[in-house]
């Protein structure tokens, strides 16, 4: 046993709609008396292809002491589901970049004898629907027109440190009474004008629902800022992907625990950086 990553699922939440047993590749998951359960260590490979489709952001990866990810296990369960369930997850392997998965699974297909299903190349999404998990697949973002004709330094309107969720305090002087901006970490990669669009003037937190580890130290934090820290409002700025979603789910339940009640505002942007939707909740 050692610790490594692996996916952890909130029985609570969970409603059993089962969208997230066939993003597994391994058959990892099952509906069990209703929910979605680990059947087994040994098939969990901890990359996460199951958290997109989760509507109830339910599963979360965690690292923990587990029984180490077994190809060869994995591989004399999908043999028997056919040649569309071998592709499927080679698929899965090569779009995580799991080469030495992926050479033991090629291994064991030769050592028996199997067809091994030819793999498309890496190939790049360009403005065409999505397939699989929005917040994996590659795409290529034509930039057709001149990105900015501003010239010189941009100014940065960043007023505090530290800026991580996990490092913060939530009841440093400038959350105090303030309208604080809480980030999912991609959106200031993907919006050119980050700074003076969303971040002027307001004091900065940042997370990410998907890879971030401990969850209720999020919800302590978020709710320690509307009733310790007394702030006006809260914008939630995320990306259009499943996952960032969760970071939105994050702010309502501590807004719900929380004494006070405050406006809070969800920006959601699109992987080019365009707006698609701003609203109150």
């Amino acid at each position: 046993m050692a610790k490594r990553k692996i996916v952890k699922i909130d029985q609570e939440k969970c409603t059993g709609c089962g969208l997230c047993i066939p993003a597994c590749p391994e058959g990892a998951l099952q509906i069990i008396d209703g929910k979605a359960r680990l059947i087994s260590d040994l098939f969990c490979d901890g990359l996460g292809a199951c958290l997109g489709p989760c509507p109830e952001n339910a599963i979360s990866i965690e690292e923990r002491e587990a029984e180490p990810y077994d190809e060869s296990r994995i591989m004399e369960n999908i043999v028997k589901q056919g040649e569309n369930t071998i592709k499927a997850h080679l698929k899965h392997l090569q779009e995580h970049n799991q080469k030495e998965f992926l050479q033991q699974a090629i291994a064991f297909l030769k050592k028996r004898n199997i067809e091994i299903p030819i793999l498309e190349e890496e190939k790049i999404v360009e403005d065409k629907e999505i397939k699989g998990c929005p917040g994996i697949v590659m795409q290529n973002i034509k930039k057709t027109e001149n990105q900015s004709n501003e010239e010189g330094k941009r100014k940065s309107y960043l007023t505090h440190w530290p800026i991580q969720l996990h490092l913060i305090s939530p009841t440093a002087p400038h959350y105090k009474k303030a309208d604080v901006l809480l980030c999912a970490d991609c959106v200031a990669y993907t919006a050119g004008d980050f700074h003076k669009d969303y971040l002027q003037g307001k004091p900065l937190a940042i997370a990410c629902p998907k890879l971030d580890q401990g969850r209720e130290i999020y919800l302590e934090k978020i709710q320690s800022w509307i009733d310790d820290a007394r702030i006006n409002t809260l914008t939630v700025l995320i990306m259009q992907v499943p996952c960032c979603r969760g970071l939105l789910l994050l702010a309502k339940e501590a807004a719900n625990k929380a004494k006070r009640k405050i406006p809070i505002k969800v920006i959601v942007i699109d992987i080019k950086g365009d707006i698609l939707s701003e609203e109150w909740i």
